[in-house]
């Protein structure tokens, strides 16, 4: 904030207070000539009172003008000013911090000691996992961790990095970046559509023979260096396995052609900032789980 506008917090602050103060006592009694309090204004046989404010009225109002001043004394409000008691949000919010490590603290520090395959048999350690999931995952993987277009689903076993704890905490720890090249230009439309009937073939879905035919050598040539040769998929790149009937954003033929002639760049982001090791630790065997066949 500039010293400008915090001069002009400050002054509008005080100006504000100070006009609250003049209406207050301004309307403490009347101010008509007349023992009876009239203001002399009738309509429909109703006569106008000018009583003053009661009296407890006035003394609330009072005591919420000195609770703001004290305020504004001791915590920030008045631009620049600190306050006396230094009070800040990042303050307060670190001391919450502070005090709930010191209550899970040890908790977290005991599955972290642990390796994940036994973690998950831990029901408590499962219950904190999933609080942990709901907080920073299921926004984009869903609370039930199934996945959306675009977003992978945790519970099966189709994993574009990997689905073993080394490979899940990776990817918890430094997210992923996954990148497909548009295609449009090196292939053309006629080879977009022959690639894209190739791909179908792959999985065994309806597909035009001839096409595929035709798309195979040029999926050899410029896909086949991320998907593999049979289009199974490389974890090493995130590529996914285009022969099962798992897709990330949509099996209808026109998206495939979308995806080829475009490509698509997806990002997961990293939550080394976010988390400490013994929470992502939690985390991932919570993510883990979630693949495994007793979980369901």
């Amino acid at each position: 904030m500039s010293s400008f506008w915090s001069a002009w917090i400050i002054v509008l602050t005080v100006i504000s207070i100070a006009a609250l103060c003049w209406l207050l006592f301004s309307n403490r009694k009347t101010t008509y000539d007349n023992p009876e309090g009239k203001t002399g204004h009738v309509y429909d046989g109703i006569e106008e009172y000018d009583n003053p404010m009661p009296a407890w009225w006035i003394y609330l109002f009072v005591i919420t003008i000195v609770f703001s001043i004290g305020y504004l004394i001791a915590y920030p409000g008045m631009g620049h000013f600190p306050g006396l008691l230094g009070w800040t949000q990042e303050g307060q919010w670190q001391r919450e911090m502070d005090r709930a490590e010191q209550a899970y603290g040890p908790v977290f520090s005991k599955y972290a000691a642990m390796p994940v395959e036994e973690v998950i048999n831990d029901p408590a350690a499962m219950k904190m996992g999933q609080r942990l999931f709901a907080n920073n995952c299921a926004q984009c993987h869903g609370s039930d961790a199934r996945g959306a277009f675009g977003f992978p689903n945790l519970t099966d076993n189709d994993w574009l990095y990997g689905g073993s704890p080394e490979q899940i905490k990776i990817s918890i720890v430094d997210g992923r970046q996954g990148a497909m090249p548009g295609w449009a230009q090196a292939l053309g439309d006629d080879g977009v559509m022959q690639v894209a009937q190739h791909v179908l073939s792959l999985s065994g879905r309806d597909h035009d023979a001839a096409l595929a035919a035709e798309g195979a050598g040029k999926f050899q040539m410029f896909c086949a260096a991320c998907h593999g040769p049979k289009g199974t998929g490389n974890h090493l790149f995130g590529a996914p396995n285009l022969t099962d009937d798992t897709w990330l954003y949509s099996p209808a033929p026109s998206q495939i052609i979308a995806i080829i002639r475009n490509g698509r760049q997806n990002r997961m982001p990293a939550h080394k900032d976010m988390l400490d090791s013994d929470k992502i630790h939690l985390l991932t065997a919570y993510v883990y789980q979630l693949s495994q066949p007793a979980a369901k």
